[in-house]
């Protein structure tokens, strides 16, 4: 049954698998980057959850609040409770991105979790309108776009903390 899953998985499906693992491999590195940038994988997931959630679970209620409720506290945890993930770039209006394994892992949670929804609801189309097997993946995709929204959250925080440093002194060090 494997071999009849990959077999049948779309080409595309394995390009998207190694773009988020290029990016993924990209963010474990420390780089420079332009601020809007810092915007680029957040928005990408956001679109791509929402995407999934309304193809697979429609526009009701349900699908919808339960990825809000997971997409919520998750973007609070991470905000309040994460550390910077950037200190000040050599340029203006760049900053320096600190490497992490965790958005590898979480872009592989999320292509995991998209690839096992889309192989369950083609085995067996009717959990579909199972409740508990929306909320769950609902949810899930809820707390993974939490992480990039809340830590979008705090390194813009960050910034705004990086631009009131650099007015009052001519030594900008990284926050923590």
């Amino acid at each position: 049954m494997l071999i009849q899953i990959l077999s049948h998985t779309p080409l595309y499906v394995w390009a998207i698998l190694a773009l988020l693992i290029y990016r993924g491999i990209v963010a474990l590195r420390d780089r420079e980057m332009a601020v809007r940038k810092m915007f680029i994988i957040p928005v990408i997931m956001l679109a791509l959850s929402l995407q999934d959630i309304v193809a697979k679970f429609g526009t009701g209620l349900l699908p919808l609040s339960a990825w809000a409720g997971g997409a919520l506290v998750m973007t609070l945890l991470v905000w309040k409770l994460s550390s910077a993930g950037i200190s000040a770039g050599a340029d203006a209006g760049n900053v320096r991105v600190h490497g992490s394994w965790v958005p590898l892992v979480l872009m592989m949670a999320i292509f995991c979790t998209k690839y096992a929804t889309a192989v369950t609801l083609a085995v067996e189309p009717h959990a579909k309108g199972n409740a508990l097997f929306s909320t769950v993946v609902c949810v899930l995709f809820g707390v993974f776009n939490g992480y990039f929204l809340g830590r979008l959250a705090r390194n813009l925080k960050c910034l705004q903390l990086l631009r009131q440093t650099a007015g009052t002194s001519n030594y900008v060090t990284a926050i923590a």
